[in-house]
């Protein structure tokens, strides 16, 4: 339990850190585009503050994850980290269609800015934006709302990256067109990356079967096992990352006994766990009940 919590506030640690981060480059950012003209800093600005807030959600859903259940909620706030990946991975496709729009606007009207500061400033957020990707990467990899503030500062540097390259060929070669064309192609990385994170959060909320648990297999070969006649009315769903549940309705051959049934529950779920990592079972017995037998039965 100590490692758990040690990792938890790691995280909360690394989130603080990235936001403090970008609350710098922001304001900079905000103050250079003012000064320059450079409508370029300014919509790397507007990024920047898209990350801040999704690292702010990111914090206050990892906080609330860990507060206990109760009886008002009895899963507790398992769900808030899937909620934050999901608002996260919005946010990156509406900012993508924003960049798209604002590219387009730039290519038709390209306009003459101050490259050296656009340089200096680009190259600042880079170095920050780089601390923070660096900071989140590991628990990006098994953590969706780390993933989402993850990729929202990865896009962020790449942004930066194209910013910095822009202002180097507007000083050294007036290739005002460049900037527009590095702004849509971010935009489109942008889409391609956040559009699966937004597409799982989403099965995650909407209680749709995880991927890789094939329904049918398991009923295959928990009928297989001794005393069940058949296994009908299964639900498969994700609490978060970390818990799958599965529930249903079994039909016994017998009356059996409870110690009975017991035993048979303890193989059911050491199969569910081992196969298919589901670790809550919750079935339900029946003896010659007249109830539905469909296997999926809508509630």
């Amino acid at each position: 339990m100590g490692g758990n919590h040690h990792h938890h506030d790691s995280k909360g640690t690394k989130l603080v850190v990235s936001i403090l981060l970008n609350v710098i480059i922001t304001a900079s950012q905000v103050i250079g585009g003012v000064i320059s003209g450079s409508l370029a800093l300014l919509s790397d600005a507007l990024h920047n503050f898209s990350d801040v807030l999704s690292l702010l959600i990111s914090y206050i859903a990892e906080r609330l994850s860990k507060r206990s259940a109760s009886t008002a909620k009895t899963f507790g706030y398992k769900r808030a980290e899937i909620i934050a990946a999901f608002i996260n991975s919005s946010t990156l496709l509406i900012v993508a269609v924003i960049l798209i729009v604002e590219s387009i606007e730039r290519f038709v009207s390209p306009q003459e800015i101050e490259s050296n500061l656009v340089i200096w400033l680009s190259a600042i957020a880079i170095v920050g934006n780089g601390l923070s990707v660096l900071l989140l990467r590991k628990e990006a990899g098994s953590n969706m709302n780390m993933r989402s503030a993850y990729l929202h500062l990865l896009t962020d540097m790449a942004a930066s990256v194209a910013v910095l390259i822009g202002g180097l060929l507007m000083k050294y070669y007036q290739l005002w067109w460049v900037d527009s064309a590095l702004t849509m192609a971010i935009a489109l990385y942008l889409i391609f990356m956040g559009y699966d994170l937004f597409k799982q959060s989403l099965k995650v909320l909407m209680l749709f079967t995880p991927a890789g648990i094939e329904i049918e297999n398991i009923i295959k070969t928990v009928n297989e096992f001794p005393s069940v006649q058949a296994m009908h009315h299964v639900h498969v769903w994700q609490a978060n990352e970390d818990e799958t549940h599965l529930e249903a309705h079994l039909d016994l051959h017998e009356d059996i006994r409870i110690s009975e049934f017991d035993t048979l529950l303890l193989k059911i779920e050491a199969y569910l766990k081992k196969e298919y990592g589901i670790n809550h079972v919750n079935i339900q017995p029946e003896f010659n009940k007249n109830d539905a037998k469909d296997v999926i039965v809508q509630d």
